[in-house]
């Protein structure tokens, strides 16, 4: 058996030690893992319908964007109560604004 050096400071006695991980820390650790992944792989995927109409994340981010916008506008303007009009003009595609009748 090792003789104990004497005089040592708690640092110095703990310079080499290392913890072991136990069961529960490396499944908290897993679980964290994958709640970033699937966050992560939920931003960067549009909704499927409009995946599948050829839209890429960046194209839904920034059209979700513009309709936010104009929601606030709305909503600045005192329009509560409203529907969207979509007409198509050749390779132009409109979205209009129509107040709904109470």
């Amino acid at each position: 058996m090792p003789k104990i050096p004497r005089g040592l400071t708690d640092k110095d006695m703990i310079r080499n030690y290392v913890e072991e991980e136990t069961v529960e820390q490396q499944l908290l650790a897993a679980a964290k893992k994958a709640e970033k992944l699937r966050r992560v792989a939920e931003a960067e995927a549009p909704p499927e319908p409009l995946a599948k109409a050829g839209f890429t994340p960046e194209l839904t981010d920034k059209l979700g964007r513009e309709l936010l916008a104009l929601k606030i506008e709305l909503s600045n303007a005192g329009v509560k109560s409203y529907n969207f009009k979509i007409k198509r003009d050749g390779d132009r595609i409109t979205l209009t604004v129509v107040d709904k009748k109470i």
